[in-house]
């Protein structure tokens, strides 16, 4: 990577090997170009917080937060907004669902694709033993889960919303009681999935998410702002040795 700077302030290279290990990417190129482009908006907003007067030195999260909410006012939001809103995404305001769940995993790596296939296919074989009653889940799942669960039958208890990964829970959350009919895919492999009861799920009504809607529309709307800001500083400023790309979010730690 060459020389990144902001208006002619350089941009360390250590700075930027240290941002990497923080950086959710997953090659090093990668981590480095999101390192970078991180501490460009840093830069950015630095730079911006010391023209207007603000202490940068001895807080500069704090100098960042004041520039902010100086310079991207809070928008206002309207319960005419928060109603399309509602009315839009019945699907999210419910109560929180729980599965009761057994299952068998037939474990394979998610970047070997012959064992991912060999896997489903091993999947709905024994789906379609249980669907046929020749044998149950749980016993199935004695003998050829790869989840520990193996040895209570592949019982899992009650699962819910941030217990297991997101892959499992956006489908199986959704089931209703009973055996499913195709195999759940995740990271670990190929999943057989029985929903032994299912609670939740009840419509809320619009007086009690009105205000966790208006709390939404309001960050999303400020985050947007804050993405509009930092373009804006990126578009008069002078950056060399990175392409910035501001998303819908402020790159701000």
């Amino acid at each position: 990577m060459s020389l990144v700077t902001v208006n002619r302030v350089v941009i360390p290279d250590e700075d930027i090997h240290y941002e990497s290990a923080r950086v959710d990417e997953r090659g090093v190129d990668e981590r480095r170009g999101a390192a970078a482009r991180q501490l460009v908006v840093r830069e950015l907003l630095r730079q911006r917080a010391d023209e207007i007067g603000l202490d940068t030195d001895s807080d500069m999260d704090a100098a960042v937060e004041s520039l902010l909410a100086r310079e991207v006012p809070r928008p206002a939001v309207d319960d005419a907004a928060c109603r399309r809103y509602f009315e839009a995404n019945p699907e999210r305001f419910c109560t929180p669902v729980t599965a009761e769940i057994r299952h068998i995993l037939l474990a394979a790596p998610p970047d070997d694709v012959g064992a991912r296939a060999k896997a489903e296919e091993r999947a709905e074989t024994l789906i379609d033993e249980a669907a046929n009653g020749d044998e149950t889940i749980g016993g199935l799942a004695a003998r050829h889960s790869d989840c520990p669960s193996a040895t209570d039958g592949g019982h899992l208890g009650a699962v819910g919303r941030g217990q297991t990964v997101p892959e499992f829970e956006d489908v199986v959350l959704r089931l209703e009681a009973g055996l499913a009919r195709r195999p759940v895919e995740t990271r670990y492999g190929f999943h057989v999935v029985e929903v032994i009861a299912r609670e939740g799920g009840e419509p809320l009504s619009y007086e009690q998410v009105s205000h966790l809607i208006a709390d939404y529309i309001r960050e999303r709307s400020w985050r947007r702002a804050v993405s509009q800001y930092i373009g804006q500083l990126a578009a008069d400023a002078e950056i060399e040795g990175v392409d910035l790309e501001v998303p819908d979010s402020p790159l701000v730690q």
